[in-house]
């Protein structure tokens, strides 16, 4: 079983009377290890060593004191996650295949029905027919309608029906799933562009949230797709995935903190109910625990 990051940073400092340069190298990679990403660990450990400059006696408290300081200072978790005064509320997701997207909608959208509020989704991921299946059993789990054409349909166009359909039905949020891309299809990443702008056709200042999905466990190929959609599209908000224990709970802190994008979810589990809204004071409290995020 792999070592939660509090593990790791006791492990780094266990036996030490006082923080020196072997001290500041075992946490150094203890962040790495914890997939943290390499500028945010040297920006961390920068800040550390001048810290330890003016106080070279610091107990092991008060090292995680400062670590905890550092790393919620580098997270944003932006404002509240919805603003219902937009009505509909659009949400477009992106993300490559395999991350949970789909998933993550039909959590999503079952959290909303709990609130009150009316959810209407789109099924824009028209390559691949189990694609639309999935989401369609989602919609069914979540009690949502859904709106969905045969697979090879163009994506803008369901899309745009999916956006008409929202204003019509007087739908509080309308969430919108798109095909799974990697930054080598030029021309997907190009159609994202083309879905906004049919949407804002419907809802001008739509979409309000662009939310990147992120698998916690793939690790630095996280840091990877971050970098493909935020320059492919204005990426508004991250929902990372997969993130069951403090193990890889650096991902949340490195790629927030490099890209400059607000987490407004994390998924703990397969179940319709483990979709979390992000708390930084609460993750970054459990990144210190022995305890599991859930």
């Amino acid at each position: 079983m792999a070592l939660s990051f509090f593990q790791r940073i006791s492990r780094a400092v266990i036996g030490k009377s006082r923080v020196d340069d072997d001290t500041l190298d075992a946490i150094e990679e203890a962040l790495v290890e914890s997939d943290m990403g390499v500028d945010t660990t040297l920006k961390i450990i920068d800040n550390l060593e001048e810290r330890v400059e003016r106080d070279k006696y610091m107990s092991f408290d008060e090292l995680v004191g400062l670590l905890r300081e550092e790393i919620s200072n580098l997270v944003d978790e932006g404002k509240e996650p919805f603003d219902f005064s937009k009505k509909p509320y659009i949400i477009l997701v992106v993300g490559v295949n395999g991350v949970g997207k789909t998933t993550t909608i039909g959590k999503l959208a079952a959290m909303l029905t709990r609130q009150g509020k009316k959810v209407l989704l789109g099924a824009a991921d028209t390559f691949r027919a189990a694609a639309v299946d999935q989401l369609t059993i989602w919609a069914e789990r979540a009690g949502v309608d859904i709106v969905r054409q045969e697979m090879g349909s163009d994506p803008a166009s369901v899309a745009f029906d999916t956006a008409k359909a929202a204003v019509a039905r007087g739908a509080d949020v309308a969430i919108i799933d798109t095909a799974g891309r990697l930054h080598n299809r030029i021309d997907l990443m190009n159609e994202l562009t083309k879905i906004r702008n049919v949407i804002r056709k419907v809802v001008p200042d739509g979409p309000h949230d662009v939310m990147l999905i992120l698998d916690a466990s793939t690790g630095q190929n996280a840091f990877a797709q971050a970098k493909e959609f935020a320059r492919a599209t204005d990426i508004t908000s991250l929902t990372v995935t997969k993130l069951d224990g403090t193990a890889k709970g650096g991902v949340v802190v490195g790629v927030s903190d490099q890209f400059h994008i607000p987490v407004k979810f994390i998924g703990v589990g397969e179940g319709i109910d483990d979709l979390k809204v992000f708390d930084k004071k609460e993750f970054v409290e459990k990144l210190f625990s022995p305890e599991d995020l859930k």
